[in-house]
Order: C-alpha cells, then sequence, then structure tokens
C-alpha cells in the first residue's frame, strides 16, 4: 500500500533504530537524559536560541508556546487556516484562556499590513492582543512558504509593539531546503519556535520547543502541567537527533515528487482546481459530476493507494521519505487512467 496521507506516517529507517538503541538514557523529568540534553541543544544551536524543550508532540509545543506568551482574556493573531487553530482541539481557548482573530491571508500566509490593521487598540473594552502565530509550512494550504523578506517586517513590527511572535515550524525544514534561507536568520525573527521531528524528518515521535533560558523554563513547567513530562525518553530523543542531522536535505526529494503528481493533476479534467505545489503537500478539488471525496479517497484505496479526503470535494496528498521513485510512478500512472 502506498500511504499518501501524511508525512507522519513514516516508519525509522535501520540506521536510525540503531540510533534509538544505543542511546544514552536517565530520567528526563531530573533533565538527566544525555540523549535528549543533546538533541535540545543541537536544535537550539540550529536556531540561535539559548535552549530547546523536547515535546510529545507539536500540538503540545505549539500550546504550551501560547500558555507562556499569554494571560486569559487576551488575543493572538494567526491566518484562518492556521493549525494551531483548526486543528488542536481548541486548545487556544481550553489551556489558555485566549481568543483568535482570524487573517485571511493569501494561501495561509499573512503580510504586514493585515497584521497592522488587526491589532487591537489599548482600549479597556477590546481584548489585549498580545500574540501573533505565524506557520511555515502552511499545511491546509498546500505547504506554501514564508520567505525570510516576508517575516522580517512581521517580527519588527511585533517586537516595536512588545508583541510576541511565535513560529509553528512542523514542517520549517521543507520551507527553508527550497528558500535556502540560514535557520539562524529564521530563529532570530522569533520569540519562540516550534519544530516537528515526526513529519517529513521520519522520527516516530517529538517535536521541540525553542526560546530563551527563561522561556524554556517556564514552557518546561507548563509541560509538567500538560502532562508531558517524560522519564527515559532519551530513545525516542536519538530518532528525532538522527533525523535533524541526516534527513533534512533529502526533503527536497519530496518536494520533487509532489511537483510530479502536480503535473499529473493539472491535466485531468476531474480536478476541478489545485493549490500551488511548493513542498510535499498536493491539495485539489475535485469535479463534482466526477467523484465526491470519499468516492475518489475510495477509488485509490482500490489501487492500493492511500490518500485523505480534507473536504467534501478537496484532496490531499503528502509525500514523504517511505515513497519511492518507482511508488510515484505508480500513483501517476493511476491518476492518469481514472
Amino acid at each position: 500500500m502506498i500511504d499518501l496521507r501524511s508525512d507522519t506516517v513514516t516508519k525509522p529507517t535501520p540506521e536510525m533504530l540503531d540510533a534509538m538503541f544505543s542511546a544514552k538514557v536517565g530520567d528526563d523529568v531530573f533533565s538527566e537524559d544525555d540523549a535528549v540534553n543533546e538533541l535540545q541543544k543541537y536544535a537550539a544551536d540550529l536556531f540561535g536560541k539559548e535552549k530547546a524543550l523536547f515535546c510529545p508532540s507539536g500540538t503540545m509545543t505549539n500550546q504550551i508556546a501560547i500558555k507562556v506568551h499569554t494571560k486569559p482574556g487576551d488575543e493572538l493573531i494567526c491566518d484562518a487556516s492556521a493549525h494551531i487553530y483548526n486543528y488542536e482541539g481548541a486548545g487556544i481557548s481550553f489551556n489558555s484562556g485566549v481568543q483568535a482573530k482570524l487573517i485571511q491571508g493569501k494561501q495561509g500566509l499573512i503580510n504586514i499590513n493585515q497584521l497592522e490593521n488587526a491589532v487591537n487598540a489599548d482600549y479597556d473594552w477590546l481584548a489585549r492582543t498580545s500574540l501573533v502565530c505565524l506557520e511555515n509550512t502552511v499545511n491546509r494550504a498546500g505547504g506554501s512558504i514564508y520567505n525570510l523578506s516576508d517575516i522580517k517586517p512581521i517580527s519588527q513590527y511585533c517586537l516595536k509593539n512588545k508583541l510576541k511572535i511565535h513560529l509553528d515550524g512542523a514542517r520549517i525544514f521543507n520551507a527553508l531546503v527550497e528558500t535556502k534561507e540560514s535557520s539562524k536568520e529564521i530563529g532570530e525573527c522569533f520569540d519562540s519556535i516550534s519544530i516537528c521531528l515526526s513529519k517529513g524528518l521520519g522520527a516516530p515521535i517529538g517535536s521541540l520547543l525553542l526560546g530563551t533560558n527563561d522561556f524554556i523554563k517556564e514552557a518546561r513547567r507548563i509541560r509538567k502541567v500538560f502532562g508531558g513530562g517524560m522519564r527515559q525518553v532519551g530513545y525516542l530523543a536519538a530518532a528525532g537527533l538522527f533525523a535533524l542531522k541526516n534527513n533534512i536535505t533529502r526533503l527536497k526529494n519530496d518536494h520533487t515528487n509532489a511537483k510530479q503528481i502536480e503535473q499529473v493533476l493539472k491535466n485531468k479534467n476531474y480536478v476541478e482546481s489545485i493549490m500551488p505545489v511548493e513542498t510535499n503537500i498536493i491539495i485539489f478539488n475535485i469535479k463534482p459530476e466526477f467523484y465526491t471525496g470519499a468516492a475518489f479517497e475510495e477509488k485509490l484505496f482500490k489501487n492500493k493507494i492511500r490518500i485523505s479526503s480534507f473536504g467534501k470535494q478537496t484532496i490531499r496528498m503528502v509525500t514523504h521519505l517511505d515513497i519511492s521513485e518507482t511508488e510515484i510512478t505508480k500513483v501517476c500512472e493511476v491518476l492518469n487512467n481514472l
């Protein structure tokens, strides 16, 4: 079965498993797990941050960041397609008592003019705007990319106006291999960054939250409150470290494979529209006279291809390291023959 539902379905490679089995572990709640400490330092250094915190999921890292950066009754600003708003179980309000103001960006990407118009004035009757959240790449917008030139004016505005700025960088390395920009330059623009290890990088679990020493000290406390304190978790941290050291540059292969599928879909009469493919995510709409999203999903399943319906007529496919060139060829043949 060719599984294109998500880049979260990857399995550890034999080399990654070897790294896991040889990890030096301890009790991470006491900060005594050597593998975790090595991973956290390596990730923090990549982005020029003082410290990092290893967590079970990207949802947890994002929600911890929101909790640390805000107070109940505050408002954060994000794009309407943001993962933190759509796919984290209403955690913004449940965990932090914060409301979200949504911006309709272009392909999930907001600009400085939109942000300036969205920040509330300092009146008693308005929620206090305290946090801006960007996502790079934007999952729901087909893996669209912020360039550094887009981020810098937003970051500078936040600094000038005493707003915190957080990056949901679940797929930040997908963006960086395309833009060829520096992770340290990205790091300079944000108060906190979340990076995921279990998507295109291929680790079985885990995300990292990056920030200042003071920020991570508070984040560590909130992680415990959220039930995220872990013990001999270095076996998983070792997989994450292996992923960061070995699986970043190869993300370009996933992008090439996704664009190959895009070219096929552009020429099919059953496709109504397709979002521009910049990285490893393909999102397109099916014409209702041909298939519903569910029927199209079932059709491909019968051809041993797993995809996900993203709406009544919307389909998502995601390429990743477990998908070979031969399998991409098979997918393209099936799509061509529908």
